[in-house]
């Protein structure tokens, strides 16, 4: 009836995989938990531990794949037709997860998306940045994620059939730069598959250090630059890149990029603070984007 697939990359997930265990059984249900290990360096030996856990299974790739190929290799893996995607660095908020996930399989072409949520503790200052986006921008209640059902989608947290991911999957051949979730959205929505959001949230316990955080923004920003640029989204699905589109057609790029590139110190001086405005973090994104070359 279900499988659990989780993509693991250098992540403990004993802890994980025996919540999500427990969870399981207890719905007397047909199950499996596939775990997929993408070539990492650390935590092998304790992972190696959940292979003890009945319908359980822990592997290590020998050579990375990325990953939108580590999740499409889970999804063929999987032996059930109904598959709940965790990412390892998540842990269910209830205990009733795997049980809310059961009640929405039916036989309707769905995405069933659960939600996020960060926990309450404050991180350290050199983490507040990633805390604070988090917090505002990815953990949303249902009512505001349906505002706009698909690119409030995250992948870290999702069911899908398997006959229903065939027809998206992710996308392997686009660069690893993190908007896989974005065109799997935005397929998601070409190919008129539905995305329901439900209470069902797990927390994000894998918060990078700000600096990390800016770079894999940048890394974002370049990645959504090129799926705009090879016609595989439209340029007004993501704000970001209808704001440089509107921008560059008035002719403001280059004034923009100028200024971007004089103050960007400033920027990250303020980013890295203990009091990081995501405003300026949006300006930065923009400038950031302005400043790259244009095919």
């Amino acid at each position: 009836m279900l499988s659990i697939l989780i993509p693991v990359y250098n992540y403990s997930i004993f802890s994980l995989v025996e919540t999500l265990h427990k969870q399981v059984l207890e719905c007397n249900i047909p199950f499996e938990i596939i775990c997929l290990d993408d070539a990492s360096q650390d935590f092998l030996i304790e992972n190696q531990r959940i292979n003890k856990f009945t319908n359980v299974s822990y592997s290590v790739l020998q050579k990375n794949i990325g990953r939108s190929a580590i999740r499409n290799l889970l999804a063929e893996k999987a032996v059930y037709d109904d598959l709940l995607f965790l990412d390892a660095d998540t842990f269910p908020v209830h205990e009733n997860f795997v049980l809310s996930y059961i009640s929405q399989i039916n036989n309707s072409e769905k995405v069933v998306y659960g939600g996020i949520l960060y926990q309450n503790i404050k991180p350290p200052k050199n983490e507040l940045l990633r805390w604070i986006y988090g917090i505002r921008r990815e953990a949303l209640k249902v009512s505001d994620r349906n505002k706009n059902t698909y690119l409030s989608f995250l992948s870290l947290n999702f069911l899908i059939k398997k006959s229903v991911f065939s027809k998206v999957r992710f996308n392997e051949s686009i660069p690893n730069l993190r908007h896989e979730d974005t065109l799997f959205s935005f397929e998601l929505k070409q190919k008129q598959i539905e995305v329901i959001h439900i209470e069902n949230p797990v927390y994000h316990l894998g918060i990078e250090d700000s600096k990390t955080f800016l770079r894999k923004s940048e890394e974002a920003v370049l990645g959504l630059k090129n799926l705009v640029e090879s016609d595989l989204i439209a340029q007004d699905y993501v704000k970001l890149s209808y704001y440089f589109q509107t921008i560059k057609k008035y002719g403001l790029k280059n004034i923009i990029a100028f200024t971007f590139r004089i103050f960007k110190p400033l920027f990250i001086n303020q980013l890295l603070s203990k009091n990081p405005s995501l405003f300026l973090f949006d300006l930065y994104r923009l400038g950031y984007y302005c400043s790259l070359k244009t095919h």
